[in-house]
């Protein structure tokens, strides 16, 4: 049964993702099957399961024809074990025979699934047999529909579509470096971007040189954007409200600012403590909750990295789309209206705040944003072109910036506002 465990676990991470809503990183850990692979298995079996979830509207339309009852009808292992044959033919190109039969494999080894395995070989026979559905369904359909209704309300169905195609592909590694990013490029032998993060080779990043001497850390080029739009100077006492797991932090420090990092998750920030000793940079942190965190000092620059529904990292974290529900989403903006309202307390006059979160939507970007303004508290300062080399078309026409991931830029989806406090 060469392969077939492989694809047992990749079935059974996308059960615990999808059917348990666990992240992938999550299953991971908790996966029996997964965890007794090792080396190449265990790649191969999180590839297929990491390909079935970056496509999984696609597979689930795609296939529902050949079955003779609902998907979600079929057994939970048996619906697993499809949409992992299923993404082995169509989006790894591994081939047909091999994907079906050792996926048939799998199933005898689960008793769950063992009875099975006739209407498993017939319906994986037919997708070996059909058109791919990337030649049929629009890139959108990758996602559930009300989760690409409200995409393409934010961004338009070209802005979606581009958000999809880039969910499609495996995601980029950048590092933000300590110093200089140019050397650290030469040193890992990665490329310069012109954001000035650098895009990793192939690897494990604790293995590049730099890494153990704290250099740099692990941050995606759009997620770097907020503090380099905030512009802190030495001596500048800054606040970076919600800032576990503190990239964002390292870059404020990393300007000779005095940081002060607040969030209310206290094992989360032990990771920010963990890289700050890495990289030998400092900072105040503080296990607080960000709306009531009040300082005897306000604070010359606030950067708030609200927390969001993070559908902005789909590319990176593609279940996000299945294991949150529209309830979960409508949650975050009166959140992150409270947070935007506390931030702008501590602000001393002449002070700057950045306001952030990684997600695209309208709502948890621009609306809260806008109404935020409306209180006439607070006043938009406009970002240029020029402030964001490799963003320079993603800032919007009224000044604020949303980077959308394209054919020649992979990056997550970040929504940032630039505001000051309003003249009295």
């Amino acid at each position: 049964m060469s392969g077939a465990e492989s694809r047992l676990a990749a079935a059974e991470l996308l059960h615990l993702t999808i059917d348990k809503r666990r992240t992938l990183d999550e299953a991971m850990t908790l996966s029996d099957t997964y965890n007794a692979l090792e080396g190449s298995d265990r790649g191969f079996a999180r590839a297929i399961a990491s390909s079935a979830l970056r496509h999984l509207g696609w597979i689930d339309q795609t296939v529902q024809p050949f079955l003779s009852r609902p998907l979600s009808a079929t057994g939970i292992e048996i619906r697993a074990l499809i949409r992992a044959g299923a993404a082995q033919v169509w989006f790894l190109d591994v081939a047909p025979h091999a994907a079906v039969n050792a996926t048939v494999d799998a199933a005898r080894l689960t008793r769950g699934a063992r009875s099975g395995g006739s209407f498993l070989n017939a319906a994986l026979r037919r997708v070996s047999e059909a058109v791919p559905p990337g030649e049929t369904l629009p890139a959108e359909e990758i996602w559930p529909a009300w989760l690409r209704a409200r995409f393409v309300g934010s961004l338009g169905t070209d802005g979606a579509r581009a958000l999809a195609e880039a969910q499609r592909a495996e995601p980029a590694l950048h590092l933000t470096a300590v110093q200089d990013p140019a050397a650290l490029a030469a040193l890992i032998g990665g490329t310069l971007l012109p954001s000035g993060s650098v895009e990793a080779p192939a690897g494990a990043v604790e293995e590049f040189p730099g890494f153990a001497d704290g250099q740099f850390w692990v941050q995606d080029q759009a997620a770097a954007l907020p503090a380099r739009l905030l512009a802190a100077k030495p001596g500048e006492r800054v606040l970076d409200l919600c800032a576990a797991p503190g990239g964002k932090t390292l870059q404020l420090a990393a300007t000779g600012a005095s940081v002060t990092a607040v969030d209310r998750s206290a094992p989360r920030l032990e990771r920010l403590r963990e890289n700050l000793a890495r990289t030998g940079l400092a900072a105040e942190v503080i296990v607080a909750d960000g709306e009531a965190f009040a300082a005897e000092a306000p604070f010359d620059r606030i950067l708030l990295d609200a927390p969001c529904s993070a559908l902005g990292t789909l590319r990176r974290h593609p279940e996000g789309a299945w294991i949150k529900t529209e309830a979960d989403v409508a949650r975050f903006p009166g959140v992150q209206a409270r947070l935007l309202e506390a931030a702008a307390r501590q602000l001393a006059p002449g002070g700057t705040l950045i306001y952030c979160v990684c997600s695209p939507l309208a709502a948890e970007g621009r609306e809260v944003v806008g109404a935020a303004l409306s209180r006439g508290t607070l006043v938009r300062v406009p970002v240029s072109a020029a402030e964001c080399p490799g963003f320079e078309d993603c800032v919007t026409p009224e000044g604020d910036v949303l980077t959308l991931p394209g054919p020649s830029r992979n990056c997550d989806a970040f929504y940032i506002a630039r505001l000051a406090p309003a003249p009295k």
